[in-house]
């Protein structure tokens, strides 16, 4: 286990960054595809071909799942996604036609300080994210690098500098679950305006810091901290869980939700009404269980474990 949600077998996620734009786009690859579906709980969403992932929906399987800086602009990541999926032979063949499906969702970093021409000269530069999630997609592997990293790079949180984390544990029944995220959080992921994390109850090993939770909560724990007090601003938390169990879309949607549950475990606030916060929930379906992976008691333990792995991976990204 590598603590990363290519722990989950047939997931592969790879990054891509432009430094001087200071944004960037993560890929995470389906080896063979994946059932997967969605929750969006923030005020401001951006997002691709998530309808697709609605249970009731035809589609049946994406082969990525792409989360990319940019606002509006950086919705043109899947389309650099798409053509490398198709340069691979991925998705789903219509009268002779390879059509892979990339869904994906935005963050907004627009305003992060980075030279960004493109909103300069509208008519002229051309954003940089269709080359950023082509090279995203060929650059997918078991490894990549966290925090200040593709879709990361440009990501903050109030009062600190947010980033790409990820985290995976292994549920009762021998399913292995691993979450991503890309933190750019209009709220904090820590206490008050000390070093202790919200989701420092579910560290494992050290993995950001073992200082677990203070003995006493500061005086000024509860105080609301956000970004760009008094005025408003555009942020944003996008995020998945994977897991090897055989599910349905329904059964995804259900791990979403859940999961979903571990962004307010590690960031406050979450979900206001400029955040456009997403959860995607994919099954790879390579875990043959004599157990039926969509039966309640399991998919109470799949949704805990999938909560607690995006708090602690929200917490590795910070």
């Amino acid at each position: 286990m590598k603590n990363l949600i290519t722990d989950v077998p047939g997931v592969l996620v790879g990054n891509a960054e432009d430094m001087r734009a200071a944004t960037g786009a993560t890929v995470a690859i389906f080896d063979g595809g994946a059932v997967a579906s969605v929750v969006t709980t923030g005020g401001a969403p951006g997002s691709r071909m998530v309808t697709s992932l609605e249970p009731e929906m035809m589609s049946g399987q994406v082969d990525a799942i792409v989360l990319s800086g940019g606002s509006v602009y950086g919705l043109d990541a899947a389309g650099g996604t798409t053509a490398a999926l198709c340069s691979q032979g991925r998705g789903a063949t219509f009268g002779g036609i390879t059509v892979p499906l990339a869904v994906q969702a935005i963050l907004f970093d627009l305003t992060n300080g980075g030279d960004k021409p493109w909103l300069r000269e509208p008519m002229k530069e051309r954003p940089p994210y269709w080359d950023l999630g082509r090279d995203a997609a060929l650059a997918a592997g078991p490894t990549f690098a966290l925090g200040t990293a593709g879709a990361g790079v440009g990501a903050t949180t109030a009062g600190l500098k947010g980033g790409l984390g990820s985290a995976s544990a292994r549920t009762s029944q021998g399913f292995t679950v691993g979450a991503l995220v890309a933190v750019n959080a209009v709220g904090s992921a820590t206490i008050g305006t000390g070093r202790h994390f919200w989701a420092g109850a579910y560290e494992r090993d050290g993995e950001f810091g073992g200082l677990g939770w203070p003995a006493k909560l500061p005086s000024d724990a509860m105080a609301l901290r956000f970004k760009g007090q008094p005025a408003p601003v555009t942020a944003t938390t996008i995020a998945m869980v994977a897991t090897d169990a055989v599910l349905s879309k329904a059964a995804c949607k259900r791990l979403a939700i859940m999961a979903n549950d571990g962004l307010s475990k590690a960031l406050r606030p979450v979900h206001a009404p400029n955040d456009g916060d997403t959860v995607f929930a994919a099954a790879t379906g390579r875990m043959k269980s004599p157990a039926d992976a969509g039966l309640p008691p399991i998919m109470t333990e799949l949704g805990t474990v999938a909560a607690d792995c995006l708090a602690r991976a929200v917490a590795r990204g910070v």
